[in-house]
């Protein structure tokens, strides 16, 4: 029996990128009226009686204060009680647990769950993602985020055979995606060879095997399951959640072929929602290199570990495949704008099981979704989110 102690009744989001045009308080202004809009029965905002704000301005831009006293005001809530989730890249994904678990404390009845980043307005030379990846001088020198996951891509090539191809075949199957998403940050199609040919990163990684860097902001209205009825006739239900840790720094890692933070994040969720990873319908995942991908459709149960290179090759991801992975586009072609990236990738979840995904629809036969984020220094942080359309 899952969980099922708060309801989902509206989501939205705006359409990725680089949103030079729109400051930070606009964007989170157009999730929160998209989000608003979604609500079946209609919904006045002054319903909402806390606010969490998932944002890591305060890492990237040294703004501590923003998010916890500008975003009520600036969304027509000033007054209101509002508190900023920070963890990494699972930012808008624990800013959603933490305020699942508000609602099901009885503490607050209808709870906004908003992310809310602006990842282009500063350039890498200013030290933006540097800053966020902090760690040992010694240790972490010369360290981005593509040579902290490309240990991992030539760890697997060497245990279990994965070819750039099949890396490839995660980013041409994203994009396809992307082009069918209109909130997507790129809706171009690539193929394999593109994606070969593109410009070295850090080996075997190339610009295409890796996600942007995106301005974005993402919302999402949570309650009671008895006052879902106020607001629509086909709630989603929070099936259950997980998060876990693993050590920062790569000397530290157990494997070099999966990030155990995921592995635990999702067991504490199958056990929460009572299901294992065959009832999955769609998983909105981690991608934030092709790599990455292949690792979480493992690590979360979906292929054996060492498999999920030749299912991602052999199509078993795609929107019609045996488990479709990433329907919106992912990280890849959707964007990463951090606070923003779970809550945006849990609206996906929420327009799958509803049946409300367009062109990339995919077929929902058990009315499970899984949403899941891993990043931090090392991917030392993991959550994992499970939406249901089953009342019980």
């Amino acid at each position: 029996m899952s969980w099922n102690r708060v309801a989902v009744v509206g989501a939205g989001l705006i359409h990725m990128g680089e949103l030079f045009d729109q400051s930070y308080e606009q964007m989170a202004r157009g999730a929160f009226d998209a989000a608003v809009d979604s609500v079946d029965h209609g919904f006045d905002p002054t319903a909402i009686d806390a606010v969490f704000v998932a944002t890591q301005r305060g890492t990237l831009w040294g703004q501590e204060g923003i998010g916890g006293n500008t975003i009520p005001s600036a969304i027509g809530l000033a007054g209101v009680a509002c508190t900023r989730v920070e963890n990494a890249c699972p930012t808008g994904s624990d800013a959603f647990r933490v305020g699942c678990m508000a609602v099901a404390s009885g503490v607050h009845d209808v709870v906004l769950v908003i992310g809310v980043e602006k990842m282009r307005d500063k350039s890498s030379d200013e030290g933006l993602l540097a800053r966020a990846a902090a760690g040992h001088p010694v240790y972490t020198r010369g360290e981005s985020a593509p040579v902290l996951f490309a240990p991992f891509a030539t760890r697997h090539m060497h245990e279990f055979g994965t070819t750039r191809e099949m890396l490839a075949s995660v980013a041409v199957k994203n994009h396809h995606n992307g082009v069918l998403d209109p909130y997507a940050h790129f809706r171009n199609e690539v193929t394999i060879e593109q994606v070969l040919a593109a410009p070295p990163v850090c080996s075997p990684l190339h610009l295409l095997d890796c996600c942007p860097q995106t301005d974005g902001a993402a919302a999402i209205i949570i309650t009671a399951p008895e006052r879902a009825a106020d607001f629509t006739d086909r709630p989603v239900f929070v099936a259950g959640f997980g998060v876990a840790t693993d050590h920062p720094y790569l000397h530290e890692k157990s494997t070099y072929v999966g990030l155990p933070a995921t592995v635990e994040a999702s067991r504490r969720a199958y056990e929460m929602a009572g299901i294992s990873p065959a009832d999955v319908d769609v998983a909105e995942v981690h991608d934030c290199f092709t790599i990455t991908e292949i690792l979480d459709i493992e690590d979360l149960g979906f292929v054996e570990k060492g498999r999920g290179g030749v299912a991602s090759l052999e199509g078993e991801t795609v929107l019609d495949g045996r488990i479709p992975v990433n329907p919106s586009g992912g990280l890849l072609a959707k964007g990463h704008p951090i606070g923003a990236t779970g809550i945006a990738q849990l609206t996906e979840c929420w327009w799958q099981l509803r049946g409300q995904a367009d062109e990339r629809q995919v077929a929902i036969r058990n009315g499970f979704a899984l949403q899941h984020n891993v990043g931090g220094r090392g991917s030392g942080v993991s959550v994992v989110n499970i939406l249901t359309t089953n009342a019980s």
